[in-house]
């Protein structure tokens, strides 16, 4: 019984030396400004795929094949390696912000071709006969896609859109990569200089994800029944 008492309290001491809730608050904001920064991009691809132009559709088509099979971990390398150390792009003054956005840039990059698949996957559930319709009336691709595929299409995406967060939200942890102070790195830390605990520093951090992940999944099913496209 003694010795139950002294690991976790042994367990416990891990929350005074390190800080762990501040690294999943900054997985939660690398999450954030990388789904709405690859929701935009995923958007604006998914438009060029289903353009009538074919040098955007081509475009967009080489985009989404050559991110979504390139490995995450390159991307952010690069961004870190290529753009900041060779090309001497800075996003930020601040040392540790600037290398916050690469990462933030490098995870949009790479989930916006996920994202583009999501959307038109949602673009081939809208019946045929809505388009026909939007250029019976007058209406440019521009328009018609603004007013009539894009929000049916959002609509009928939702669950593979949700799938896509939930994969992002996990793949910040690729940003310990780009010198990103967040979980993966964290835990690799506690795990060196206190595997005394090893075991509870692995649970911590898989129940801190489930925690993050579970939420995201229950939103994405109940706003794919809400929101459902009635046939």
């Amino acid at each position: 019984m003694d010795g139950l008492t002294e690991y976790f309290d042994a367990y416990l001491s891990l929350f005074e030396e390190f800080d762990v809730l501040g690294a999943f608050w900054v997985n939660i904001q690398l999450a954030f400004w990388a789904a709405i920064g690859s929701l935009i991009l995923g958007t604006v691809l998914a438009l060029m795929r289903i353009s009538p132009v074919a040098s955007l559709r081509w475009a967009g088509a080489a985009y989404v094949n050559i991110f979504r099979n390139t490995p995450l971990t390159i991307i952010i390398a690069f961004g870190v390696l290529g753009l900041y150390a060779q090309l001497n792009l800075i996003l930020a003054d601040d040392f540790d912000l600037n290398f916050f956005r690469i990462a933030v840039l490098g995870l949009s990059v790479y989930h916006a071709a996920f994202v583009c698949e999501s959307i038109r996957s949602g673009v081939n559930t809208v019946p045929l006969g809505q388009a026909e319709a939007a250029r019976a009336i007058g209406l440019s691709f521009l328009p018609a896609a603004r007013l009539v595929i894009m929000p049916q299409a959002f609509r009928g995406a939702i669950a593979p859109l949700g799938n896509t967060m939930i994969a992002l939200t996990k793949n910040t942890t690729v940003a310990a990569a780009g010198s990103v102070a967040e979980t993966a790195g964290l835990m690799l830390a506690m795990i060196e200089f206190r595997s005394d605990v090893i075991l509870m520093i692995f649970l911590t951090f898989a129940v801190g994800y489930v925690i993050l992940v579970i939420p995201i999944g229950l939103l994405t099913t109940y706003l794919s029944k809400k929101l459902a496209v009635a046939r």
